[in-house]
């Protein structure tokens, strides 16, 4: 009753004049209860019986007579049923009753707080509380509300039992923990959670742990508590790990110490989740690893979009990432934990799935084919080599990481590759190969790029596929070969229609050998590019190398041939002053011939050196053809040795000249040295069996060379004895069947086979003519051999050249 104290309210057990005991009730602010106003009227009795006359009002006691203390909210001064008024105290203490502003004056009245002009009244009422307190005795016993209630008399019912309630419980929430975990003492936080969870495992008479408490005990109230604080610690352990591979700067990580603090942790739970068991296991290890591959995704997503180039400089940002946040776990977050938790492995297994997440997606798009190259070349070889191979794989628990991609998604994002190489490299071909085309008809001397357009659109993916893969290597190599196959053969059919063309053919001689070097230009690296082809894809690429050589050596010939019709036409007047007998006596034939050859060599240097060194052993050979053609037509008859020797002699003078020309012009064709020099031993030569050795060294050497040749040549030379031809040629007749199984020589390395003779004479039989012609005229050498006739059938027209 301190109120009532300050009050000058004395106990109601004491009686004293003037005064009545107050109305015992449970709320002490209601039990001074003041009238509106001073009554004189009877003012009726309580129901125990106390009567009210005896009651004093609030303002005699205190002296507060000139205020009027308020109503209560909802109830009207004065109104009918209002046995009662709610006193200052109680309205101004009471939560939910609305204060008036007299209150507040009283207050500051019972405070000695007001103006100077109420100093009187307040020392009145000082003095009267005062003297109210003298007599105040013990505190008196409170009636119950039954003992109110129930009239004089009658015997108050029992009361009825009290239910017990329940002991509070000790908040387990305490602000300890709490802020353990807001300060980043992750350790000792955790401790606490265990404690907790502990005392509600704990059976009641000790023991083994037993289940959780039931929920009237206050059992689930503390499960929920535990599970709320765990839910706030892992709050803090995965902003954590964010944070700490944020790399250092302010607030980017909380150090060393919390990232042990985080470590602890993680051991005090698997030791804790050890005596749960597998089915209350709370498994923070594993939800670690998953927060770290969340902060590696996200590590990830945000170096990506911003880097420019595409996707492969997106894929190069990822990997400038990778290497940085690997370094800072190698070099501050993996030696703070602790060791058995093998964190950089975690945090390598985190960063490898996200990038595998990452890069599957970007696969599943559809791709440009060079994203497509490089995230092929990314995933094969930079990131095992440039990232992988920069980390140390050996702390791995379980082996080797997996493939970033499925074998089916590698499968497919090559096999788009290599079909859209087949389609872009099909249609750019044709198309260089079509502005090409357009200039070769021109005038103008321009420098055709045809085989270099061709190699770099074909070396672009030939290049790029063994980078990324052996196998894709293999198989782009493949496609680009065929590719380059259909090509050529379009190629060829250009070039052919292009010698056709009559127009063409009208041109400057200089301005279409030009253009024919050109073309011829276009096949060492086309064909070096298929060669390499082949070499590189598998074993079925043969078919498209072998048609791919086939198109440019057609296309090779046919510009070899022209360009010899073209240079041969100018040398065929000083071919026809050969083997005639001014050309015993001049040299003027052969000088022209190598004049004109010598002159024609500065055009023929442009070409390339495979095709120049084909066509200069292409001139060479048809050269030395040309010079021996009319010598075995018969344009000369040795009737004598010293003729023989004479037209042997000019014969070496002019294989000499002719070497020595082709010589410098580099020719590599040494086998047609010795051919004319072995026709000049023939010619010379008396003896037979000489003669016989030197039939047989030029069968040896030059095996398309028959017996019409050798035959033509006896003639030339006037061996005219029957026996000697017949050991001679027996010589060239037997070496020509031991060769009838092997094979022809190749086409650059014939020489007779172009060289057509007359046919061969033949002796006229005896018996035939015996009746015919006089002996006289059969014994004449000049007539003992006539040409055969020829049958009318077979008689051919003799190829122009």
């Amino acid at each position: 009753m301190p109120i009532l104290k300050n009050l000058g309210v004395s106990d109601p057990k004491v009686p004293r004049a003037g005064t009545l005991p107050l109305r015992s009730s449970r709320n002490p602010f209601e039990e001074v209860s003041g009238l509106e106003e001073e009554e004189s009227g009877e003012l009726g009795s309580l129901p125990n019986g106390t009567s009210c006359r005896r009651r004093a009002t609030l303002e005699k006691l205190a002296g507060l007579a000139p205020f009027r203390l308020g109503w209560a909210p909802g109830r009207r001064a004065g109104s009918p049923g209002d046995g009662q008024s709610r006193s200052f105290l109680g309205r101004v203490l009471v939560p939910g009753i609305r204060r008036s502003s007299a209150d507040f004056g009283l207050l500051a009245r019972l405070h000695g707080t007001r103006a100077h002009g109420d100093e009187e009244a307040a020392g009145e009422a000082a003095r009267r509380l005062a003297f109210l307190r003298l007599g105040r005795g013990s505190k008196p016993q409170r009636a119950s509300l039954a003992e109110r209630v129930v009239p004089a008399g009658e015997a108050a019912p029992e009361p009825p039992p009290k239910v017990p309630e329940p002991p509070k419980m000790k908040e387990p929430l305490s602000g300890e923990s709490r802020a353990l975990t807001h300060q980043r003492e992750l350790a000792r936080a955790d401790e606490h959670i265990l404690e907790l969870e502990a005392e509600e495992l704990a059976p009641s008479g000790g023991g083994a742990p037993g289940p959780p408490k039931a929920e009237g005990a206050g059992g689930g109230r503390r499960a929920r508590d535990v599970a709320l604080l765990y839910e706030a610690l892992q709050r803090e352990l995965w902003a954590l790990v964010r944070e700490t591979l944020a790399g250092p700067g302010p607030g980017a990580c909380a150090g060393a110490g919390a990232v042990a603090q985080l470590g602890q942790v993680l051991v005090q739970e698997e030791a804790a989740d050890g005596r749960r068991g597998p089915g209350a296991a709370r498994k923070l290890r594993a939800r670690w690893a998953e927060a770290v591959a969340r902060a590696a995704r996200e590590r990830l997503e945000a170096a990506a979009p911003g880097a420019p180039g595409g996707l492969a400089g997106q894929l190069e940002a990822l990997r400038a990432r990778l290497l940085e946040d690997m370094a800072v776990v190698r070099g501050r977050l993996a030696p703070a934990y602790p060791a058995g938790l093998g964190a950089f492995g975690v945090y390598l297994r985190g960063y490898h799935g996200a990038l595998a997440e990452w890069l599957g997606a970007s696969a599943r798009r559809r791709l440009p084919l060079a994203d497509r190259y490089a995230l092929l070349h990314w995933h094969n070889q930079v990131y095992p080599r440039e990232v992988l191979g920069l980390v140390d794989m050996a702390a791995l628990e379980n082996g080797e990481l997996g493939p970033l991609l499925s074998p089916g998604t590698l499968r497919g994002l090559e096999d788009e590759c290599v079909t859209d190489v087949k389609a872009q490299t099909r249609a750019a071909l044709l198309r260089v190969l079509q502005e090409d085309e357009e200039h070769w008809g021109s005038l103008e001397d321009q420098h055709s790029s045809l085989a270099q357009d061709v190699c770099e659109l074909l070396e672009e993916h030939t290049e790029r596929a063994p980078r990324i893969s052996q196998e894709f290597g293999e198989r782009m190599a493949h496609c680009c070969l065929g590719g380059l196959a259909e090509f050529l053969q379009s190629f060829q059919q250009r070039v052919e229609r292009f010698h056709e063309n009559p127009g063409v053919r009208e041109m400057l001689p200089d301005t279409y050998i030009s253009k024919t070097i050109a073309l011829v230009n276009c096949g060492p690296p086309l064909r070096a590019l298929a060669e390499r082809l082949a070499r590189v894809g598998p074993p079925e690429s043969e078919p498209a190398r072998e048609a791919s050589a086939s198109a440019l050596d057609h296309v090779t010939r046919l510009c070899h041939r022209v360009v010899a019709d073209l240079l041969f036409q100018e040398l065929q007047p000083h071919f026809n002053k050969l083997m005639r007998r001014k050309w015993l006596s001049s040299p003027e034939a052969l000088d022209g011939i190598v004049g004109t050859l010598g002159a024609q060599a500065l055009a023929l240097r442009r070409m390339q050196d495979e095709p120049y060194q084909a066509l200069v052993a292409e001139l060479h050979r048809r050269a030395l053809v040309e010079y021996v053609r009319p010598l075995l037509r018969g344009r000369l008859r040795c009737s004598s040795a010293r003729t023989r020797s004479r037209v042997a002699g000019r014969l070496r003078e002019d294989a000499a000249q002719l070497q020595r020309l082709f010589r410098r012009l580099e020719s590599q064709a040494l086998w047609l040295d010795a051919v004319v020099p072995h026709l000049a031993e023939v010619l010379q030569l008396e003896d037979t069996p000489s003669i016989q050795v030197e039939v047989g060294v030029l069968v040896r050497d030059y095996p398309d060379i028959r017996r019409k040749h050798v035959a033509a040549l006896l003639d030339i030379r006037g061996l005219r004895n029957t026996a000697a031809r017949q050991e001679i040629l027996a010589v060239a007749r037997d070496l020509e069947l031991s060769e009838e199984g092997a094979l022809s020589p190749p086409r650059d390395r014939a020489f007779f086979a172009d060289i057509p003779v007359p046919r061969p004479s033949f002796c006229l039989s005896f018996p035939l003519f015996l009746g015919r012609l006089p002996l006289s005229r059969l014994a004449r050498p000049s007539l003992a051999c006539l040409p055969r006739p020829r049958p009318p059938s077979l008689v051919r027209p003799r190829a122009r050249r």
